[in-house]
Protein backbone atom coordinates (compact mmCIF):
# COMPACT_ATOMS: atom_id res chain seq x y z
CA UNK A 1 0.00 0.00 0.00
CA UNK A 2 1.15 3.41 -0.77
CA UNK A 3 2.78 5.70 2.00
CA UNK A 4 -0.43 8.15 4.14
CA UNK A 5 -2.23 8.69 6.67
CA UNK A 6 -5.06 7.14 8.15
CA UNK A 7 -4.58 3.62 6.36
CA UNK A 8 -5.40 0.48 7.28
CA UNK A 9 -2.32 -1.40 8.92
CA UNK A 10 -3.95 -4.90 9.15
CA UNK A 11 -6.82 -6.72 7.18
CA UNK A 12 -8.99 -6.05 9.74
CA UNK A 13 -11.56 -6.37 11.92
CA UNK A 14 -14.04 -8.18 8.94
CA UNK A 15 -11.66 -9.50 6.93
CA UNK A 16 -13.48 -12.31 4.76
CA UNK A 17 -16.62 -10.83 4.89
CA UNK A 18 -18.53 -10.36 1.72
CA UNK A 19 -21.12 -7.52 1.71
CA UNK A 20 -23.44 -6.98 -1.67
CA UNK A 21 -24.47 -2.74 -1.39
CA UNK A 22 -27.39 -1.69 -3.28
CA UNK A 23 -27.53 1.48 -1.64
CA UNK A 24 -26.80 5.13 -2.71
CA UNK A 25 -26.86 8.39 -1.22
CA UNK A 26 -25.61 8.34 2.74
CA UNK A 27 -27.14 6.43 5.37
CA UNK A 28 -26.42 2.79 3.42
CA UNK A 29 -22.95 3.96 2.01
CA UNK A 30 -21.80 5.07 5.37
CA UNK A 31 -22.89 1.87 6.66
CA UNK A 32 -20.65 0.10 3.94
CA UNK A 33 -18.47 2.19 4.44
CA UNK A 34 -17.60 1.53 7.95
CA UNK A 35 -17.54 -2.52 6.92
CA UNK A 36 -14.91 -1.79 4.11
CA UNK A 37 -12.64 0.32 6.21
CA UNK A 38 -12.51 -2.68 8.69
CA UNK A 39 -11.63 -5.02 6.12
CA UNK A 40 -14.66 -5.68 4.64
CA UNK A 41 -14.98 -6.50 0.78
CA UNK A 42 -17.68 -4.25 -0.50
CA UNK A 43 -18.84 -4.78 -3.72
CA UNK A 44 -21.04 -1.71 -4.47
CA UNK A 45 -23.61 -1.92 -7.54
CA UNK A 46 -24.22 0.65 -9.01
CA UNK A 47 -27.53 1.22 -11.50
CA UNK A 48 -26.83 2.76 -14.78
CA UNK A 49 -27.01 6.38 -13.84
CA UNK A 50 -24.57 5.71 -10.93
CA UNK A 51 -25.05 6.90 -7.54
CA UNK A 52 -26.43 10.62 -7.22
CA UNK A 53 -24.40 11.99 -4.86
CA UNK A 54 -21.74 11.86 -7.40
CA UNK A 55 -23.17 14.88 -9.04
CA UNK A 56 -23.42 16.32 -5.80
CA UNK A 57 -21.12 19.74 -5.69
CA UNK A 58 -18.84 21.70 -6.72
CA UNK A 59 -16.60 20.45 -5.48
CA UNK A 60 -15.27 17.58 -7.82
CA UNK A 61 -12.29 15.77 -8.32
CA UNK A 62 -10.56 15.21 -11.51
CA UNK A 63 -12.76 12.43 -11.96
CA UNK A 64 -15.47 14.47 -11.58
CA UNK A 65 -16.61 12.56 -8.52
CA UNK A 66 -18.35 15.31 -6.23
CA UNK A 67 -16.56 15.55 -2.18
CA UNK A 68 -20.16 14.05 -1.36
CA UNK A 69 -19.39 10.78 -2.98
CA UNK A 70 -15.31 10.92 -2.38
CA UNK A 71 -16.02 11.12 1.34
CA UNK A 72 -18.14 7.58 1.97
CA UNK A 73 -17.11 5.26 -0.45
CA UNK A 74 -13.66 4.68 -0.34
CA UNK A 75 -12.61 1.16 -0.25
CA UNK A 76 -15.39 -0.04 -2.27
CA UNK A 77 -15.55 -2.01 -5.66
CA UNK A 78 -17.95 -0.22 -8.12
CA UNK A 79 -19.71 -2.60 -10.86
CA UNK A 80 -22.60 -1.06 -13.03
CA UNK A 81 -25.57 -2.98 -13.24
CA UNK A 82 -28.92 -2.95 -14.89
CA UNK A 83 -31.32 -4.37 -12.12
CA UNK A 84 -34.40 -3.43 -14.18
CA UNK A 85 -33.12 -6.26 -16.13
CA UNK A 86 -33.94 -10.14 -15.66
CA UNK A 87 -30.19 -10.39 -16.89
CA UNK A 88 -29.10 -8.36 -14.26
CA UNK A 89 -31.29 -10.06 -11.17
CA UNK A 90 -29.95 -13.15 -12.12
CA UNK A 91 -26.21 -11.49 -12.03
CA UNK A 92 -26.93 -10.21 -8.53
CA UNK A 93 -27.98 -13.57 -7.44
CA UNK A 94 -24.74 -15.11 -8.66
CA UNK A 95 -22.71 -12.36 -6.54
CA UNK A 96 -24.73 -13.34 -3.60
CA UNK A 97 -23.37 -16.89 -3.97
CA UNK A 98 -21.04 -16.84 -0.35
CA UNK A 99 -22.24 -13.48 0.51
CA UNK A 100 -22.50 -12.22 4.33
CA UNK A 101 -24.58 -9.45 4.01
CA UNK A 102 -26.99 -7.74 0.95
CA UNK A 103 -27.54 -4.08 2.33
CA UNK A 104 -30.09 -1.73 0.01
CA UNK A 105 -32.20 1.42 0.36
CA UNK A 106 -34.55 0.69 -2.81
CA UNK A 107 -38.26 1.95 -2.24
CA UNK A 108 -40.07 -0.72 0.32
CA UNK A 109 -41.47 -3.14 -2.12
CA UNK A 110 -38.79 -3.02 -5.03
CA UNK A 111 -37.13 -5.87 -4.21
CA UNK A 112 -39.98 -7.90 -3.84
CA UNK A 113 -41.79 -6.46 -6.54
CA UNK A 114 -38.09 -7.67 -8.51
CA UNK A 115 -38.96 -11.48 -7.26
CA UNK A 116 -35.86 -10.67 -4.75
CA UNK A 117 -37.66 -9.88 -1.58
CA UNK A 118 -36.00 -11.86 1.73
CA UNK A 119 -38.86 -14.01 3.29
CA UNK A 120 -39.89 -15.69 -0.08
CA UNK A 121 -36.65 -15.53 -2.12
CA UNK A 122 -33.65 -14.93 -0.51
CA UNK A 123 -33.90 -16.29 2.82
CA UNK A 124 -34.19 -19.77 1.32
CA UNK A 125 -32.18 -19.51 -1.50
CA UNK A 126 -29.05 -17.61 0.96
CA UNK A 127 -30.31 -19.02 4.55
CA UNK A 128 -27.53 -17.30 5.73
CA UNK A 129 -27.60 -14.09 4.42
CA UNK A 130 -27.89 -10.83 6.25
CA UNK A 131 -30.57 -8.28 4.14
CA UNK A 132 -30.55 -5.07 5.76
CA UNK A 133 -33.20 -2.57 4.27
CA UNK A 134 -32.37 1.29 4.78
CA UNK A 135 -35.55 3.12 4.24
CA UNK A 136 -37.21 6.28 5.45
CA UNK A 137 -40.55 5.02 6.99
CA UNK A 138 -40.39 0.72 6.66
CA UNK A 139 -42.83 -1.08 4.20
CA UNK A 140 -46.21 -0.53 6.87
CA UNK A 141 -47.98 1.98 8.94
CA UNK A 142 -49.94 4.99 8.26
CA UNK A 143 -46.65 6.23 6.29
CA UNK A 144 -44.95 2.95 5.14
CA UNK A 145 -43.60 3.07 1.66
CA UNK A 146 -43.11 7.42 1.63
CA UNK A 147 -39.83 8.27 0.73
CA UNK A 148 -37.58 10.38 3.18
CA UNK A 149 -34.44 12.01 3.43
CA UNK A 150 -32.56 13.25 5.94
CA UNK A 151 -33.72 16.97 6.91
CA UNK A 152 -37.58 15.75 6.21
CA UNK A 153 -37.03 13.71 9.36
CA UNK A 154 -34.75 15.65 11.14
CA UNK A 155 -38.20 18.34 10.38
CA UNK A 156 -40.84 14.70 11.26
CA UNK A 157 -38.93 13.55 14.43
CA UNK A 158 -38.73 16.59 16.40
CA UNK A 159 -34.82 17.32 15.76
CA UNK A 160 -35.29 20.42 14.25
CA UNK A 161 -37.53 21.78 16.86
CA UNK A 162 -35.23 21.53 19.26
CA UNK A 163 -32.27 22.98 17.23
CA UNK A 164 -31.89 26.97 16.72
CA UNK A 165 -33.02 29.47 19.25
CA UNK A 166 -36.05 31.10 20.03
CA UNK A 167 -35.30 33.55 17.35
CA UNK A 168 -34.49 31.55 14.92
CA UNK A 169 -37.20 29.15 15.17
CA UNK A 170 -36.86 25.14 14.00
CA UNK A 171 -33.35 24.94 12.34
CA UNK A 172 -31.94 21.56 10.17
CA UNK A 173 -28.69 20.36 12.09
CA UNK A 174 -25.56 21.83 9.78
CA UNK A 175 -24.53 17.70 9.38
CA UNK A 176 -27.06 15.25 8.05
CA UNK A 177 -27.33 13.69 11.46
CA UNK A 178 -30.09 11.56 10.61
CA UNK A 179 -28.88 9.75 7.52
CA UNK A 180 -25.43 9.69 9.30
CA UNK A 181 -27.22 8.02 12.29
CA UNK A 182 -28.93 5.57 10.40
CA UNK A 183 -26.04 4.38 8.42
CA UNK A 184 -24.23 3.57 12.17
CA UNK A 185 -27.07 2.09 13.72
CA UNK A 186 -27.45 -0.22 10.48
CA UNK A 187 -23.38 -1.20 11.01
CA UNK A 188 -24.48 -2.45 14.68
CA UNK A 189 -27.65 -4.45 13.08
CA UNK A 190 -25.41 -6.00 10.78
CA UNK A 191 -22.47 -7.03 13.19
CA UNK A 192 -25.34 -7.90 15.86
CA UNK A 193 -26.92 -10.18 13.52
CA UNK A 194 -23.46 -11.45 12.22
CA UNK A 195 -22.79 -12.08 15.97
CA UNK A 196 -26.01 -14.60 15.98
CA UNK A 197 -25.63 -15.92 12.76
CA UNK A 198 -22.53 -17.70 14.56
CA UNK A 199 -24.32 -19.56 17.30
CA UNK A 200 -27.80 -20.08 14.86
CA UNK A 201 -26.07 -20.15 11.73
CA UNK A 202 -29.02 -18.75 9.88
CA UNK A 203 -28.95 -14.69 8.84
CA UNK A 204 -32.00 -11.99 9.17
CA UNK A 205 -34.00 -9.18 7.89
CA UNK A 206 -32.60 -5.78 9.29
CA UNK A 207 -35.34 -3.25 8.63
CA UNK A 208 -33.96 0.15 9.37
CA UNK A 209 -35.64 3.27 8.68
CA UNK A 210 -34.87 7.09 9.22
CA UNK A 211 -37.35 7.77 10.93
CA UNK A 212 -36.26 5.67 14.11
CA UNK A 213 -32.66 5.99 13.89
CA UNK A 214 -34.05 9.70 14.29
CA UNK A 215 -36.52 9.23 17.00
CA UNK A 216 -33.37 7.73 18.76
CA UNK A 217 -31.70 11.01 18.79
CA UNK A 218 -33.57 12.73 20.78
CA UNK A 219 -31.70 12.46 24.39
CA UNK A 220 -32.09 14.10 26.61
CA UNK A 221 -35.32 16.26 24.82
CA UNK A 222 -38.10 13.06 24.54
CA UNK A 223 -37.17 11.46 27.98
CA UNK A 224 -37.54 15.54 29.35
CA UNK A 225 -41.29 15.45 27.94
CA UNK A 226 -41.75 11.90 29.32
CA UNK A 227 -41.14 13.04 33.04
CA UNK A 228 -42.83 16.39 32.81
CA UNK A 229 -44.79 16.33 29.97
CA UNK A 230 -43.49 20.08 28.35
CA UNK A 231 -42.59 20.45 25.21
CA UNK A 232 -38.63 20.77 24.81
CA UNK A 233 -37.53 24.16 22.90
CA UNK A 234 -34.38 25.35 21.04
CA UNK A 235 -32.01 26.76 23.70
CA UNK A 236 -29.49 27.23 21.03
CA UNK A 237 -25.72 26.57 22.39
CA UNK A 238 -26.84 25.92 26.46
CA UNK A 239 -27.61 22.51 27.31
CA UNK A 240 -31.47 22.17 28.63
CA UNK A 241 -30.13 20.38 31.75
CA UNK A 242 -27.18 21.29 32.93
CA UNK A 243 -25.74 25.15 33.45
CA UNK A 244 -22.86 26.09 32.70
CA UNK A 245 -22.46 23.57 29.55
CA UNK A 246 -22.40 26.32 26.90
CA UNK A 247 -20.75 29.12 24.60
CA UNK A 248 -18.64 32.15 25.84
CA UNK A 249 -17.18 35.16 24.50
CA UNK A 250 -13.68 35.68 25.75
CA UNK A 251 -11.31 38.35 24.32
CA UNK A 252 -9.56 36.38 21.16
CA UNK A 253 -12.71 33.83 20.16
CA UNK A 254 -15.53 32.08 21.54
CA UNK A 255 -15.36 28.74 23.75
CA UNK A 256 -17.60 26.13 24.90
CA UNK A 257 -17.08 25.13 28.42
CA UNK A 258 -19.02 21.95 30.12
CA UNK A 259 -18.89 21.51 34.14
CA UNK A 260 -21.49 18.39 34.61
CA UNK A 261 -22.18 18.37 38.17
CA UNK A 262 -21.58 20.45 41.49
CA UNK A 263 -17.97 19.43 42.39
CA UNK A 264 -17.51 20.12 38.24
CA UNK A 265 -18.36 23.66 39.26
CA UNK A 266 -16.92 24.21 42.18
CA UNK A 267 -13.59 23.19 40.55
CA UNK A 268 -14.01 25.26 37.83
CA UNK A 269 -15.04 28.48 39.42
CA UNK A 270 -11.92 27.38 41.95
CA UNK A 271 -9.46 27.54 38.79
CA UNK A 272 -11.58 31.14 37.77
CA UNK A 273 -10.34 32.71 41.03
CA UNK A 274 -14.10 32.93 42.28
CA UNK A 275 -14.71 30.64 44.74
CA UNK A 276 -17.42 32.95 45.71
CA UNK A 277 -19.96 32.13 42.72
CA UNK A 278 -19.75 28.60 43.57
CA UNK A 279 -21.17 29.20 47.56
CA UNK A 280 -23.65 31.65 45.73
CA UNK A 281 -27.06 29.94 46.92
CA UNK A 282 -28.50 30.69 43.04
CA UNK A 283 -25.75 28.44 42.10
CA UNK A 284 -24.66 25.57 44.60
CA UNK A 285 -26.45 23.38 42.87
CA UNK A 286 -27.46 22.43 39.08
CA UNK A 287 -30.98 23.10 39.86
CA UNK A 288 -30.08 26.21 41.05
CA UNK A 289 -27.71 26.84 37.90
CA UNK A 290 -30.13 26.06 35.40
CA UNK A 291 -33.20 28.21 37.21
CA UNK A 292 -30.62 30.94 37.57
CA UNK A 293 -29.29 30.46 34.00
CA UNK A 294 -28.70 34.11 32.39
CA UNK A 295 -27.48 35.13 35.82
CA UNK A 296 -24.83 33.36 35.82
CA UNK A 297 -24.27 33.66 32.08
CA UNK A 298 -23.88 37.43 33.29
CA UNK A 299 -20.96 36.61 35.67
CA UNK A 300 -19.01 34.35 33.02
CA UNK A 301 -19.38 36.57 30.31
CA UNK A 302 -17.49 39.40 32.79
CA UNK A 303 -14.74 36.79 33.97
CA UNK A 304 -14.08 35.25 29.95
CA UNK A 305 -13.71 39.03 28.40
CA UNK A 306 -9.65 39.15 29.35
CA UNK A 307 -9.18 35.96 28.32
CA UNK A 308 -7.55 34.97 25.57
CA UNK A 309 -9.88 31.54 24.68
CA UNK A 310 -7.14 29.59 23.35
CA UNK A 311 -4.77 29.70 25.82
CA UNK A 312 -7.63 29.87 28.70
CA UNK A 313 -8.82 26.78 27.25
CA UNK A 314 -5.87 24.34 26.77
CA UNK A 315 -5.15 25.33 30.78
CA UNK A 316 -8.63 24.45 31.60
CA UNK A 317 -8.24 21.07 29.96
CA UNK A 318 -4.90 20.36 31.90
CA UNK A 319 -6.81 21.06 35.29
CA UNK A 320 -9.25 18.50 34.25
CA UNK A 321 -11.89 21.03 33.16
CA UNK A 322 -14.01 20.20 30.07
CA UNK A 323 -13.66 23.20 27.65
CA UNK A 324 -12.75 24.02 23.67
CA UNK A 325 -12.41 26.77 21.75
CA UNK A 326 -15.19 27.09 19.02
CA UNK A 327 -13.12 26.24 15.70
CA UNK A 328 -14.20 26.39 12.42
CA UNK A 329 -13.57 23.33 9.77
CA UNK A 330 -10.66 24.36 8.49
CA UNK A 331 -9.52 24.55 11.67
CA UNK A 332 -10.47 21.54 13.37
CA UNK A 333 -8.53 19.72 10.26
CA UNK A 334 -5.30 21.77 10.66
CA UNK A 335 -5.44 20.90 14.96
CA UNK A 336 -2.06 18.31 15.77
CA UNK A 337 -4.16 16.27 17.78
CA UNK A 338 -6.49 15.57 14.92
CA UNK A 339 -3.33 15.02 12.91
CA UNK A 340 -2.09 12.63 15.93
CA UNK A 341 -5.30 10.65 15.72
CA UNK A 342 -5.24 10.15 11.64
CA UNK A 343 -8.83 11.63 11.55
CA UNK A 344 -7.67 12.95 8.65
CA UNK A 345 -6.72 10.11 5.94
CA UNK A 346 -4.59 10.81 2.67
CA UNK A 347 -4.10 8.21 0.04
CA UNK A 348 -3.18 9.67 -3.64
CA UNK A 349 -5.00 11.58 -4.71
CA UNK A 350 -7.50 11.15 -1.75
CA UNK A 351 -8.09 12.51 1.05
CA UNK A 352 -11.30 11.75 3.20
CA UNK A 353 -11.90 11.77 7.09
CA UNK A 354 -10.43 8.86 8.82
CA UNK A 355 -11.90 6.25 11.17
CA UNK A 356 -12.75 6.59 14.45
CA UNK A 357 -12.38 3.13 15.41
CA UNK A 358 -9.45 2.62 16.84
CA UNK A 359 -8.84 -1.10 17.34
CA UNK A 360 -5.72 -2.39 18.67
CA UNK A 361 -4.62 -5.61 17.22
CA UNK A 362 -6.55 -5.46 14.19
CA UNK A 363 -7.00 -1.71 13.14
CA UNK A 364 -8.84 -0.43 10.07
CA UNK A 365 -8.83 2.57 7.61
CA UNK A 366 -8.42 3.91 3.88
CA UNK A 367 -7.30 0.56 1.98
CA UNK A 368 -8.30 2.25 -1.87
CA UNK A 369 -9.33 5.04 -2.96
CA UNK A 370 -13.38 5.69 -3.98
CA UNK A 371 -13.74 4.12 -7.42
CA UNK A 372 -14.87 5.54 -10.79
CA UNK A 373 -18.12 4.40 -11.76
CA UNK A 374 -18.02 0.41 -13.06
CA UNK A 375 -13.95 0.82 -12.54
CA UNK A 376 -14.26 -2.99 -11.29
CA UNK A 377 -16.87 -4.76 -13.14
CA UNK A 378 -14.80 -7.06 -15.01
CA UNK A 379 -12.40 -7.97 -11.70
CA UNK A 380 -15.18 -8.67 -9.97
CA UNK A 381 -17.64 -10.65 -12.04
CA UNK A 382 -14.19 -12.95 -13.32
CA UNK A 383 -13.85 -13.41 -9.45
CA UNK A 384 -17.44 -14.81 -9.60
CA UNK A 385 -17.14 -17.32 -12.72
CA UNK A 386 -18.32 -14.93 -15.41
CA UNK A 387 -16.37 -16.05 -18.53
CA UNK A 388 -14.47 -13.30 -21.36
CA UNK A 389 -18.18 -14.03 -23.72
CA UNK A 390 -20.36 -13.81 -20.75
CA UNK A 391 -19.57 -10.16 -20.27
CA UNK A 392 -19.38 -9.46 -23.75
CA UNK A 393 -23.26 -10.34 -23.67
CA UNK A 394 -24.40 -8.38 -20.56
CA UNK A 395 -22.55 -5.47 -22.22
CA UNK A 396 -24.51 -5.57 -25.58
CA UNK A 397 -27.49 -6.32 -23.94
CA UNK A 398 -27.01 -2.93 -21.61
CA UNK A 399 -27.31 -4.83 -18.54
CA UNK A 400 -23.52 -4.09 -17.70
CA UNK A 401 -23.19 -0.11 -18.07
CA UNK A 402 -19.39 1.07 -18.40
CA UNK A 403 -20.86 5.00 -18.84
CA UNK A 404 -23.10 6.57 -16.66
CA UNK A 405 -26.47 7.38 -18.18
CA UNK A 406 -27.81 10.71 -18.06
Amino acid sequence: MSEGMGLAKSAGALAGLKVIDLTRVLGGPYCTMVLSDHGAEVIKLEPPQGDEVRDWGPPFDNNGSASYFININRNKKSVGLDLSKPEGKAVLLRLLEGADVLIENFKPGSMEKWGLGYEAVLSKQFPGLIHCRVSGFGATGPLGGFPGYDAVLQAMTGLMSINGTADSGPTRLGTPIVDIATGLFSTIAILMALAERSKSGLGQYCDMTLHDCGMALLHPHAPNFFLNGNRPKATGNPHPNLVPYSKFRTKTCEIFVAAGNDPAFQKFCAFLGMPETAKDPRFTTNGGRVINRDALTEVLEARFASEDGHDLCRRMLAAGLPAGPVLHVDEAMQQDHTAHREMVSRLGDYVGLGTPIKLSRTPGGTRAEPPRFAEHTDTVLAAHGFGVEELKALRASGVLVDTRRK
